[in-house]
């Protein structure tokens, strides 16, 4: 494990060396992924230095030790010892987190998309409470909230709707919601007061940037077209709707919200090219994955990953067996208790399997 630190060490120093480097400075694209490098190995370097300062520490005060003191500087020193002891149990077990394999998606955007699933209007208007609910948690992370599609159904709720969500670890936080929401209460159209189970969908996408995937145009077919539905006289007029077709995987996307051909178009090859990027890395992943005692986050995305019963006002992830008896304020946007518990369920499983790989 040493080794391993010294080297990400090394390659810290060296990436600071060639961060100042003019001809590194003046390729913007060499210059961006050395700054991201960088970046992602700056905890473990600062942690991994703390921790020689403080193994060192306890050296030179066990030594102090074995010299004749007197009684109080004996006791500081004891207590100092104590101390360094603690902290250095603290930075081991801060380190093995951070020797985890990261994502390398963590740090970015994504796009997210919510679908009413089996109930018909229930399930429209729950897809609607969970875009709420994740709209409230994006604000108390200060995170931007953009919608780019919605199809509202006539209740209110949301037949589908996908939106961007931007700002700092957006991916890490919210890359486990992929899956199936389910919800239990009595639906507003209920005259019998009983209970109905109802779905939503959720698809969390990371942003793909051009950079990491260039799609050529050969393989895109445009398809221009009068946008439908609510916008007046200038959504009959006007032929401002896109429709983007990758022809290799046969992935869609059809966009109309904007009033101009062009803003449709930018939005549309943003889904685009997150659905595809997405893809490509679920089949490349799909082999380890079955093999990973962990299925947070990667799993089967028609998988039922949550329960929300009203009733009980309760919320079950039934991937770690989380029950939270706070169904209210986790609609209102407070996600934080299970988004941690999902991140160290996902951390502890990957620390086994390093463990047992060795």
């Amino acid at each position: 494990m040493y080794d391993q630190l010294q080297s990400i060490e090394d390659r810290y120093e060296e990436l600071g060396e060639l961060l100042s480097d003019p001809a590194v400075i003046s390729d913007n694209k060499k210059f961006m992924e050395l700054s991201k490098e960088e970046a992602n190995t700056r905890e473990t370097v600062e942690v991994y230095r703390r921790y020689k300062e403080v193994v060192s520490g306890i050296s030179e005060t066990e030594e102090m030790l074995g010299e004749k003191l007197d009684a109080e500087m004996q006791e500081m020193a004891k207590e100092e010892l104590s101390d360094l002891k603690a902290e250095k149990e603290e930075l081991e077990e801060r380190i093995k987190v951070l020797l985890i394999p990261k994502d390398p998606n963590d740090d970015k955007n994504i796009i997210m998309e919510i679908r009413g699933a089996a109930g018909g209007d229930e399930a429209a208007l729950f897809a609607g409470d969970l875009f709420e609910m994740y709209q409230s948690y994006a604000s108390s992370q200060g995170w931007k909230f953009e919608v780019m599609e919605a199809n509202i159904t006539g209740i209110g709720g949301y037949k589908e709707v996908i939106v961007m969500i931007t700002g700092e670890n957006v991916f890490s936080k919210l890359k486990y919601e992929s899956g199936a929401h389910r919800v239990q209460r009595v639906p507003s159209t209920e005259s019998q007061g009983r209970v109905h189970t109802s779905t939503a969908t959720v698809v969390v996408l990371p942003e793909a940037e051009e950079v990491e995937l260039d799609l050529d145009e050969k393989d895109i077919r445009v398809d221009i077209y009068h946008a439908s539905g609510a916008g007046g006289q200038h959504v009959n007029k006007t032929a401002s709707a896109v429709r983007l077709t990758h022809l290799p995987t046969g992935i869609v996307v059809a966009m109309q919200d904007q009033r101009s051909q062009l803003q449709n178009r930018e939005k549309a090859m943003k889904i685009l090219r997150a659905r595809v990027f997405d893809q490509l890395e679920q089949e490349a992943r799909s082999e380890y994955d079955s093999s990973r005692k962990s299925a947070v986050g990667t799993g089967d995305r028609s998988e039922r990953i949550r329960t929300y019963n009203f009733p009980q006002n309760r919320v079950t992830d039934h991937r770690i067996g989380l029950t939270v008896q706070k169904l209210d304020r986790i609609l209102a946007g407070e996600l934080d208790e299970i988004v941690d518990a999902l991140i160290i369920y996902d951390q502890t499983a990957k620390l086994e399997e390093m463990q047992n790989a060795r």
